[in-house]
């Protein structure tokens, strides 16, 4: 096909020295010519893109109609995907969140002797903390399941301390409105932490929600917040009793 439109237009091509007329053919069948092979590379790109919305991989579909539209906007395959691009774009956008959600977490298995396994998912807190003066520093919220010391969570701080033997903290889960949650700090001195005592109620807010705050009480006066993305937890990395 290609050949027989670029043989077309030579023929034209050499007519229109002594024909104004063949000269006009000539300049459309080249055009013809060009248009036609910027289509034939656009319907190439369109078939990528039409294989990854296929296979949902949105961001892949993002990036081959985003080519298309770019560098062949003006061919026919181009108007064919043009209406639907800017529902895949935001499923791309919505896959790369996710992805960036789900990587904020930390999972862990980890044999304790002959009692079994301890499993444990932890996140950071999306800015870091000021909680004695020495400067901002990340918190921790953590959740593990012990085979001795059974089901925890609790909030690890790198530096100063909980005013907290027996306390409360207010968790608010997106735009909610503060619950008041029980909270308690253990006589030690090995790791800065501090345990919330409903931690299945914590973990269930946690798995639902896309962003939880918890305010705490801290040695140096006053309370703190710390401000957790937990959109991305994968419930599955925990045993079953969490769901």
């Amino acid at each position: 096909m290609k050949r027989l439109i670029l043989v077309a237009a030579c023929a034209f091509a050499l007519a229109a020295c002594s024909n104004p007329e063949a000269e006009r053919q000539a300049q459309q069948a080249a055009a013809a010519a060009a248009k036609a092979q910027q289509e034939e590379k656009a319907e190439g790109v369109a078939k990528q893109y039409d294989m990854a919305v296929a296979a949902q991989d949105w961001e892949r579909a993002r990036i081959h109609g985003g080519s298309l539209l770019d560098q062949y906007k003006d061919t026919d395959v181009a108007a064919r995907i043009e209406p639907g691009y800017a529902e895949v774009k935001a499923k791309a956008e919505a896959a790369r969140e996710t992805r960036r959600l789900q990587a904020l977490w930390q999972y862990n298995q980890i044999p304790v002797g002959t009692k079994g396994i301890q499993s444990s998912a932890q996140i950071y807190s999306k800015e870091r903390v000021d909680v004695d003066g020495s400067g901002a520093k990340p918190v921790q919220l953590v959740f593990r399941d012990h085979p001795e010391w059974k089901r925890h969570a609790y909030l690890v701080l790198q530096a100063g301390d909980f005013r907290c033997p027996k306390c409360q903290v207010k968790v608010t889960v997106d735009d909610g409105k503060p619950v008041s949650m029980a909270a308690w700090r253990p006589d030690t001195d090995e790791a800065i932490a501090m345990f919330i005592t409903d931690q299945k109620a914590l973990w269930n807010l946690a798995r639902k929600a896309k962003v939880i705050s918890i305010e705490f009480p801290v040695k140096a006066g006053g309370t703190r917040t710390a401000v957790f993305e937990t959109g991305g937890l994968d419930t599955s990395r925990m045993p079953q009793w969490w769901k």
